[in-house]
């Protein structure tokens, strides 16, 4: 059985990782599925490699006209929106006296304003259609505490938990679920950069942070993209009809809430 049979679904940050991983599941369960990024080559090349019923959409969630013409593409093309999944975000690490504004204004921009306002025009579209809809918000354990050298990271994940939650109460009136999925530390190739910056402000060998972190998760390892979608299958369909506002920890172990 399809879960997701003839839904159509919207997910930003599609072109690699956790983004295309949800692309891909949503697929399988039936789901027409927009792989929205502002990288529109790549997430052409991850929708032509998932499948016909997959395709393309440009999205910079920093400029609300890309988010709106990107919402305006997937109705045009797919017929509505009924789940919304906001992946896209970007990293940065420094210590709290060397963070700039240039790097927290980024950081803000993207991963909270452009959740916030992506989620916002896509509900616009869930409440005119009437037939309800999900929303699911990427958080992260870095939202549920401090890091010594992630200050701002850390508080963009937090204000997301606290999106999701005060989204939720607004829009379950209208049959919207909102939630969001906090991962632990994620394996993919985006880590290498995560890597270099720790190496550099902890003095340490590339590669060693890395090692570490997947060494001191409970379960054993970093976690893998692929060990997010059982979450984010559930989340976007029928059997999470009464979960509202909340935020599921996917993280090997890390963080217990």
């Amino acid at each position: 059985m399809q879960r997701l049979k003839n839904k159509i679904a919207m997910i930003t940050g599609a072109a690699r990782g956790i983004g295309r991983s949800f692309a891909g599941a949503y697929v399988q369960e039936g789901a027409r599925v927009a792989l929205c990024d502002v990288d529109f080559e790549r997430a052409d090349k991850s929708a032509r490699e998932i499948g016909n019923n997959a395709f393309a959409a440009h999205l910079d969630v920093t400029d609300q006209a890309s988010i709106d013409a990107a919402v305006r593409q997937v109705v045009s093309t797919a017929g509505g929106v009924d789940i919304l999944v906001n992946s896209a975000a970007v990293f940065d690490l420094a210590p709290v006296v060397e963070i700039t504004r240039k790097s927290y204004e980024r950081l803000f921009s993207i991963n909270v304003a452009g959740t916030l306002f992506t989620m916002q025009a896509v509900a616009k579209v869930m409440i005119e259609q009437g037939r309800g809809g999900r929303i699911i918000n990427m958080a992260s354990q870095a939202g549920r505490r401090g890091e010594p050298l992630v200050a701002v990271y850390c508080a963009t994940k937090a204000a997301v938990i606290s999106l999701t939650q005060s989204a939720g109460l607004n829009l379950i009136r209208h049959g919207i679920n909102v939630n969001a999925i906090a991962p632990g530390v994620v394996d993919g190739e985006h880590w290498d950069g995560v890597d270099a910056l720790f190496a550099r402000y902890e003095n340490r060998p590339l590669g060693e942070k890395k090692r570490l972190v997947g060494e001191a998760v409970p379960y054993g390892r970093m976690g893998r993209p692929e060990d997010l979608i059982g979450m984010a299958v559930f989340l976007a369909g029928p059997e999470s009809e009464y979960v509202v506002a909340q935020t599921y920890n996917v993280d090997g172990g890390n963080w217990m809430s």
